[in-house]
């Protein structure tokens, strides 16, 4: 896993990509995760995120480091907005480069797998108001209501 570079935050701050030269890489594969206007059949203003910082980042990084190591990449930036996000605005950006494409795009699938399965990221999506009535609760598929705050049944998704 040599010169690999792995760039993880959780942060409230808005999402942006820079340029990246990286040495080696014939592919760089950018995924933007955006909040859908839909959440569980319903129409929603936008998704509340929340997460435990320090575990949160701590497992991105085993994550990155792992997706590093079993398909080659040579680098890999995962960046996860927590607060209230709007519909339309992105709560992920993940970024990985890698000597060919294939290794890329697999990659990109597998460290979004991940993390929907081991970071503690939570999400409560915040309901349109229907005729007065503002809900602010959420229900994920399974009809499992919930809080949405950590120790949430509802993983974040994007």
């Amino acid at each position: 896993m040599a010169n690999v570079v792995c760039e993880i935050s959780v942060t409230q701050a808005p999402l942006a990509a820079r340029v990246s030269d990286i040495a080696g890489a014939g592919a760089v594969v950018d995924f933007w995760g955006i909040v859908r206007p839909i959440e569980d059949g319903r129409e929603i203003d936008g998704i509340d995120y929340d997460a435990h910082g320090e575990m949160a980042e701590h497992q991105l990084k085993r994550i990155a480091e792992q997706a590093a190591e079993r398909f080659g990449l040579k680098l890999v930036i995962v960046h996860h907005r927590i607060g209230f996000i709007a519909i339309g605005e992105p709560s992920l950006f993940l970024r990985v480069a890698s000597p060919h494409r294939s290794e890329g795009f697999r990659a990109s699938q597998w460290i979004v797998d991940e993390l929907k399965k081991k970071v503690p990221i939570w999400k409560r999506p915040r309901f349109r108001a229907v005729a007065g009535i503002v809900d602010a609760g959420t229900c994920s598929n399974d009809s499992k209501c919930a809080t949405g705050g950590p120790g949430s049944a509802i993983p974040a998704t994007v």
